[in-house]
């Protein structure tokens, strides 16, 4: 079940950090430009807040169980991104565009709900 977690939490990693990375760096008129709409309703500063919480969950599902300090902090952070992508699910229900745009949110939010289950579980 540990080499599961693993691969889960590193699939998510990535793409946390990326999404992450992307929403702090790009400014939020441009996120809309490349088709993510869905910033169009959030300020400035909320969108560099949800790409700042979603890199340092990214390096909380990696580091914590890499390094041994305190493992228990990530499956931490899968709940705190489940939460995250729950918050972008419901943006996308609400705004009319999951069957379109919000697949990504609804797979990302699942993924995080299992790695936080195996998380726990392998304490």
């Amino acid at each position: 079940m540990s080499v599961v977690l693993w691969v889960v939490n590193i699939i998510l990693a990535v793409s946390f950090v990326g999404s992450g990375l992307m929403k702090i760096g790009r400014a939020r008129e441009s996120l809309v430009e490349s088709g993510q709409e869905w910033a169009d309703g959030f300020s400035e500063n909320t969108v560099k807040l949800i790409g700042a919480v979603e890199f340092l969950g990214a390096l909380g599902l990696i580091l914590p169980r890499a390094l041994d300090i305190l493992p228990v902090l990530t499956p931490v952070a899968a709940t705190c991104l489940f939460v995250v992508m729950v918050g972008a699910v419901t943006t996308h229900v609400r705004r009319g565009e999951l069957a379109v745009r919000g697949q990504a949110a609804l797979s990302l939010g699942l993924l995080t709900a299992v790695s936080a289950v195996l998380g726990f579980a392998t304490l």
